[in-house]
């Protein structure tokens, strides 16, 4: 996305990883949520669609430096909102839209994309902690959960994760 100058999509994609937001959150995200001063946020909050409470994340150096490049473009003078549409009683692109642009993006690198979905890019960050740390507790936080077994599906813990904890505890 990058090389061919996608700015968008590149932005999108990175702030979609990092964000752990659902698709609706993404979509209805405003310049403001991660815009001031003339600067990209380090960290910004928003409320929940799906259950009015809010969740916070970080923005990291690389997805700042996509957003600004992003926030650069024509396109985006006056915008309210981060992912505009493209006709005028459209104010941002839609979930459809947002899960064309994930299906062309898995399709574009050689993958299935029946095998992946807006989903994938909220669980895709939380897995990777849950991966490097073992900490349940950290991605609950993180995807705004609040109960441990609707997190236990994003964060990718299975049976055998569970058995190499088991055996290497000894009594």
């Amino acid at each position: 996305m990058e090389i061919a100058e996608k700015h968008r999509d590149l932005a999108l994609f990175n702030l979609a990883n990092e964000s752990k937001l659902r698709g609706c959150d993404l979509v209805t995200l405003r310049v403001a949520d991660v815009f001031v001063a003339g600067q990209v946020k380090e960290r910004t909050s928003i409320i929940q669609s799906k259950t009015q409470k809010p969740v916070r994340f970080e923005i990291t150096n690389g997805t700042r430096k996509s957003l600004a490049r992003w926030m650069d473009e024509p396109s985006m003078v006056g915008s309210e909102f981060l992912w505009p549409g493209r006709f005028h009683e459209r104010l941002h692109i839609s979930t459809r839209q947002y899960a064309r642009l994930v299906r062309n993006w898995v399709t574009s690198i050689g993958l299935e994309p029946s095998a992946f979905g807006t989903h994938s890019m909220r669980r895709t960050k939380v897995s990777k902690i849950y991966k490097k740390t073992g900490n349940l507790r950290a991605v609950l936080l993180l995807l705004g959960h609040t109960k441990m077994d609707s997190m236990v599906r994003y964060s990718g813990v299975g049976l055998e994760d569970a058995l190499a904890i088991s055996e290497a505890v000894e009594i």
